[in-house]
């Protein structure tokens, strides 16, 4: 268990105890650091002695004991007062003893999480005015207003002279509706009823202009450039400011996804998104932000059907940089959406942010679960698990989709627990739904852990667990004739000890269509994002809900771009992607290591989180980019084999690539992805200059598992004339066999910046074998 996973546990067993602490002593965290014995009963053993010498006996230790932490390091945590914490932090075994405490939802928590922090005047956010004057498009369900204060003009500047779009009237929507936030708000259905021929626009929920009846759109935009609100609450939740990314930025709307009843669902018109993205271009927009995809396989890039990669092919052409979601198929491999390399395409990761719910079973067992249930406590109530007794002619189901076959008297009054593999919500809200109706009290749910949190209807008590704790339960159950629990209202904790972690649902590379393209791009904040909805939309509470998905971490990184192209409006959307890609966290922004989650959690690689977590500070100035324009993008589809008359469709005008074709592996990327390495490849990388005139930069490669990677020169020199230079990068493999991927990094580093890209390789000898032969 490494240190990143040790502290979240504290922290966790500190919202456990305090609400049961007196007033003399309080639960503290004893952190001993590594362990010194591999067995984890001695460990345990050893707090004991420890804790038993400072308080007097074995029973009054035993009392005082909460946790003993003894897999991955050594630790414990007590009931203990002032004087007795002092006198262990003073122990020379101790490395750091830390009270507890409560935590409140902190609503902006993505932007302080990522360092841009309104109280510091010297940051980002203020070095731009807040994204002032940037357009940001955005392409999805409409936009609620003028409800939603996200998008109030108080304080905002006059509209930009270049601004070249409109206010479109519609249903409950008027011209006049825009301001200087929402300068632009159009809609586009031509597409979807051609599709739907019996779509009834008179009986439609949806309304037939840009105002968003899904929540979705209202949503997205809002985290992206969503003005300042104070004091914002969520379903009993202490609140705080919310904002968006990029708070002065502007917004444009294009309604291109609608409401369908009968799929209880949204749908988008390839020929909808395309014409809102030729608008968009028309219209000036800095930045395009569209939280959609398709799902694999994928059409082709040069494929008029996928019109986002033909719309953002122009819009990139014309300067606008273009950010798609990555796609919530995760976390299956190849399974990112949105690859073609001129989109940015972003993946999901998870706030420093718990909701700690304590479970106490009969037997005073502490089980933390989580929840986000803000109703009364309740007292130990009786706990069943559905299943058959042997003497009994009642059907019974411990299947938290089958729990309606129990009979009533099986639930009523009592906390059910059940088992899914399933991970939509769906199957959560149904499950407490069989419950409440049967009369039951609760629900607790043993589920693939990282799954979407979300509250059940009514505040209705439901905690979710693993299948571990799931398990511990189940067992306490059947080895105890009259078995009860008891559950606690969550406490939201943020920021340290919680940890980070790339989603399960967040797509995963490598690239299905060009594996040599790494994708993801970058990854940001996508789980229980607090932002502006629609009044229709599930889970809403006063106008805000939380929502999960690589759909609320695009605009994430589209309200960072708002904030960059504010600060250079001169650079290209590659200039861009290599900025953030290049100074990514690879780990927390705490510096600790960031885990993804799935069937078993493992470290982060660049097919989870393309080069890392978005570090918007550090992408201010990254020192190094490696830039692109079209024309690279066209070498690109032509290396890939894509022939001359497909090529010219997309791109608009006739094009004929040269002979000998380039070579993909040479894509000024900010990223080496080489997936059927032989024996040796060499590529070449330009990097740019935008920092000082007069810098140095010298290589560090931290090379791939079993990959030699030689890099020439090692030194990069860069004056007032020479501002680009070019490197080659030498690949080889010492492996015998076919492998999986390997990863490593090519840093170029002038001792105060560090840019660095990921390197992919994966060996297959075998497959060159059949090809030759």
């Amino acid at each position: 268990m490494n240190r990143s996973l040790f502290l979240v546990v504290l922290s966790l067993i500190i919202l456990l105890n305090v609400a049961r602490s007196g007033a003399k002593s309080k639960v503290h965290i004893v952190y001993l650091g590594e362990k010194q014995h591999d067995d984890p009963k001695h460990v345990t053993e050893y707090h004991h002695q420890m804790l038993s010498s400072l308080l007097g006996s074995k029973e009054d230790a035993h009392d005082s004991m909460v946790y003993s932490y003894r897999h991955g390091f050594s630790g414990f945590a007590a009931r203990l007062t002032k004087s007795q914490a002092k006198k262990l932090a003073d122990s020379p075994e101790v490395v750091h003893v830390m009270p507890d405490g409560y935590y409140e939802l902190a609503t902006t928590r993505t932007w302080d999480y990522l360092g841009l922090s309104a109280a510091h005047p010297k940051n980002l956010l203020n070095d731009t005015n807040m994204g002032d004057h940037v357009i940001i498009g955005v392409i999805d369900t409409g936009i609620m207003w003028p409800e939603s204060e996200s998008f109030s003009d108080n304080g905002v500047g006059p509209i930009p002279n270049r601004w070249k779009g409109g206010c479109e009237p519609g249903e409950d929507f008027k011209s006049t509706n825009c301001n200087r936030k929402l300068i632009g708000a159009k809609y586009y259905i031509n597409g979807f009823l051609a599709e739907n021929d019996g779509f009834n626009s008179t009986k439609s929920p949806d309304y037939i202009s840009a105002r968003d009846f899904n929540g979705h759109g209202t949503h997205v935009a809002s985290i992206a450039g969503g003005s300042y609100i104070p004091d914002v609450s969520y379903k009993g939740f202490a609140g705080g400011t919310l904002r968006g990314g990029a708070p002065r930025a502007r917004i444009a709307m294009y309604k291109a996804c609608w409401y369908l009843e009968e799929l209880d669902g949204v749908t988008c018109s390839f020929s909808d998104i395309m014409k809102a993205m030729d608008d968009a271009i028309h219209d000036c927009v800095d930045v395009l932000s569209l939280s959609l995809g398709s799902r694999v396989p994928l059409f082709s890039e040069t494929d008029m059907r996928d019109g986002i990669a033909t719309g953002a092919f122009h819009a990139v052409a014309k300067g606008i940089t273009v950010v798609c979601a990555g796609g919530n198929a995760g976390p299956s491999a190849q399974t990112v959406v949105n690859t073609a390399p001129w989109i940015l395409t972003v993946a999901a990761t998870t706030l420093d942010r718990s909701f700690a719910t304590p479970i106490t079973l009969g037997n005073n067992k502490v089980i933390l679960g989580q929840a986000m249930y803000t109703g009364p406590e309740l007292g130990f109530t009786s706990l069943v698990y559905p299943e058959d007794p042997g003497n009994s002619n009642d059907t019974f189901s411990g299947e938290c989709e089958s729990l309606n076959l129990n009979s009533n008297r099986t639930m009523a009054g009592k906390i059910v627990l059940c088992f899914t593999t399933t991970r939509g919500y769906t199957t959560v809200s149904r499950a407490a739904s069989f419950v409440k109706r049967a009369g039951g009290l609760g629900l607790i749910i043993a589920r693939n852990p990282g799954y979407t949190l979300n509250p059940c209807k009514d505040d209705f008590p439901c905690v979710a667990v693993d299948y571990e704790l799931g398990t511990d339960i189940l067992f306490y159950i059947r080895s105890n004739g009259s078995p009860v629990v008891k559950i606690q209202p969550s406490r939201t904790m943020v920021g340290q000890p919680v940890g980070s972690k790339v989603a399960t649902f967040s797509s995963r590379g490598p690239n299905s269509i060009s594996p040599a393209i790494l994708k993801p791009d970058i990854a940001a904040p996508g789980v229980s994002i607090l932002a502006a909805t629609s009044p229709n939309a599930t889970f809403n509470a006063g106008g805000f809900v939380m929502l999960s998905g690589t759909s609320m971490a695009t605009p994430a990184i589209s309200g960072v771009l708002a904030l960059l192209k504010s600060l250079h409006p001169d650079w290209s959307p590659a200039a861009f992607r290599s900025a953030i890609v290049t100074t990514a966290w690879r780990t927390d922004p705490f510096g600790e290591q960031l885990p993804a989650e799935g069937s078993s959690r493992k470290v982060a690689d660049p097919f989870d989180y393309g080069g890392g977590l978005v570090n918007p500070e550090k992408a201010a100035e990254p020192g190094l980019i490696y830039d692109m324009g079209p024309k690279d993008y066209i070498l690109y589809l032509c290396s890939v084999g894509y022939n001359d008359s497909s090529i010219s469709q997309l791109v608009g005008k006739g094009t004929v690539c040269t002979d000998p074709k380039p070579s993909v592996l040479d894509m000024n990327l900010p990223s080496i992805t080489i997936p059927n390495l032989k024996d040796e490849v060499i590529l070449t990388r330009t990097v740019t200059n935008v920092g000082p005139v007069h810098s140095v930069y010298k290589v560090v490669v931290e090379p791939p598992l079993g990959v030699r990677v030689v890099v020439t020169p090692k030194k990069l020199v860069f004056n007032s004339k020479t501002k680009s230079v070019s490197f080659t990068v030498r690949v080889s493999t010492t492996h015998k066999i076919n492998t999986g991927y390997y990863f490593g990094s090519l840093i170029w580093s002038d001792s105060v910046r560090k840019v660095t890209i990921p390197v992919s390789v994966r060996t297959q000898i075998l497959q060159n074998y059949y090809d030759e032969n």
